[in-house]
């Protein structure tokens, strides 16, 4: 039920930050124990502060216009930890927004035995931990590293084993990939601690022992010599993006499977986790996560094309410059990238547009797309130019894509904002692949304008980390389901 506002908004506060400070053990319990993940709104609640949950209930209250407290939710988490659950993914939020529906005072302890009826009780995802190996470790190696240590939860899903990078020329080579891993100018410091083994050539990040490999060809390195076996290689390099350059690594003993952070050439299947990750079957033995942009533009084109249709369209990305870029004017193989990264607007390729096809066959043909590297370090926009097969109206449209981000299976994919004064640095640390910005959309019958923020290095390493989810067999049961 909904609460009356309060007279007094700070013993309010006060009392909330009483329930939000309690709930952290919890929350931590539930996690490290039975690997149950506890998120408000897609917003993980693992490991944050009080101020991080308070926040996470004040943006439920915004898009959902209700009264949503702790209060209401801290005795439905209450009741969730006296069930024996399984391994799993609960929303909070929704689960309590839920128990509020009726307007009603509830029993917490029988919604929610009757809610998660099917979650007690039941097996790990994985017989046993999947090994994975990062091959490079760049921008996004090092995020999905940092995501891999925060999902290790008990220890009984993905568990990161080893890095592997070329031989640095400095002799403190390891304390250097250290540093990287610990200091990162754009999305903070690492939550947690670093230690290192030079005897052993590892790190020990969060209690997970890392192998750091130096090896200069992938069809080289014997896995089984360091303890992993059947491991997922992740190759975040981009040498290779084809089949024949990627299956060196099946070569290696101890190695399963290949996924690439980059787009596929070829007849590699281009997954774009949420839309088509199903395509994913138990005989791929390498597949592509796609590119940033993929992952960003094709659930909103994804969503549009099914209620409106779309006709054609074009895609113009405002990208954040990239290494590949040079610093100052320098040779460059590729056309204006040679100019410096950090005092222009370079336009240039992208083949996002050509990609989408293959997440969405339907919109083959149907897309034109350009880019222009911006001089920032992080976070990029999408803009959709869009030819609809239907008439409609910025108020329509925002709504249903408000509903597309909240309660479709596309949740965790999709973001919404409709806050006059986003900017880009606002969505550093985005989990999402893509945050669509209400009041930005521009409509004129069939034609829209939409736009899209996204952080283009750790939103799209959640996707990655997701697709690894799904090579490994480690689907969980999700609260709502998905």
């Amino acid at each position: 039920m909904n609460r009356p506002k309060p007279d007094d908004y700070f013993k309010d506060w006060k009392q909330r930050e009483a329930l939000a400070e309690s709930m952290i053990p919890t929350i931590g319990t539930l996690y490290r124990e039975k690997n149950v993940v506890i998120s408000m709104y897609g917003k993980p609640l693992i490991n944050r502060s009080v101020i991080d949950i308070m926040k996470a209930h004040r943006f439920v209250r915004q898009v959902e216009d209700n009264e949503l407290s702790e209060f209401e939710s801290f005795p439905i988490l209450e009741a969730l930890a006296k069930l024996n659950l399984s391994a799993s993914r609960i929303d909070l939020g929704k689960l309590t927004v839920k128990a509020m529906a009726s307007g009603e005072p509830i029993d917490a302890d029988k919604f929610v035995a009757e809610e998660l009826a099917d979650f007690v009780g039941g097996d790990a995802p994985l017989s046993e931990p999947q090994d994975v190996v990062l091959y490079g470790f760049g921008r996004i190696g090092r995020l999905v590293a940092r995501l891999l240590v925060e999902k290790a939860g008990s220890g009984e899903s993905l568990r990161l084993r080893a890095i592997v990078v070329r031989k640095g020329k400095a002799e403190n080579d390891l304390v250097k990939r250290a540093s990287l891993l610990r200091r990162d100018s754009v999305h903070g410091s690492f939550k947690g601690t670093i230690r290192i083994d030079e005897d052993t050539n590892t790190l020990v990040v969060n209690g997970n022992e890392v192998r750091v490999i130096y090896a200069d060809n992938p069809a080289t390195i014997d896995y089984t010599d360091y303890g992993i076996n059947n491991a997922l290689i992740v190759d975040n390099t981009g040498v290779w993006r084809d089949e024949d350059g990627l299956s060196q690594h099946l070569k290696s003993n101890g190695v399963a499977k290949v996924l690439l952070t980059a787009p596929g050439k070829g007849d590699l299947k281009n997954i774009v986790y949420g839309i088509n990750h199903n395509d994913i079957t138990p005989d791929d033995k390498i597949i592509s996560a796609a590119s940033c942009t993929t992952n960003a533009i094709v659930p909103v084109l994804k969503a549009l094309n099914e209620k409106y249709g779309i006709i054609h369209g074009h895609v113009e990305t405002v990208h954040s410059y990239t290494n590949d870029q040079n610093l100052i004017d320098n040779y460059h193989k590729g056309e204006r990238r040679g100019r410096a990264a950090s005092l222009n607007m370079v336009i240039t390729e992208t083949g996002a547009a050509k990609a989408v096809a293959k997440a969405l066959p339907e919109l083959k043909g149907k897309l034109t797309g350009n880019a222009i590297r911006v001089p920032t370090p992080n976070v990029s926009m999408a803009i959709l130019n869009l030819q609809l097969g239907q008439e409609t109206t910025v108020e329509e449209i925002n709504e249903y894509m408000r509903n597309i981000a909240l309660h479709s299976p596309m949740a965790q994919q999709i973001d919404y904002t409709n806050s006059p004064e986003v900017v880009s640095s606002d969505f550093v640390g985005s989990r999402h692949a893509c945050v669509f910005d209400a009041k930005a959309t521009i409509v004129d019958g069939k034609s829209a304008v939409l736009y899209l923020w996204y952080d283009n290095e750790f939103g799209y390493s959640c996707q990655v980390v997701r697709c690894l989810e799904k090579v490994a067999g480690a689907e969980y049961l999700s609260y709502p389901a998905n």
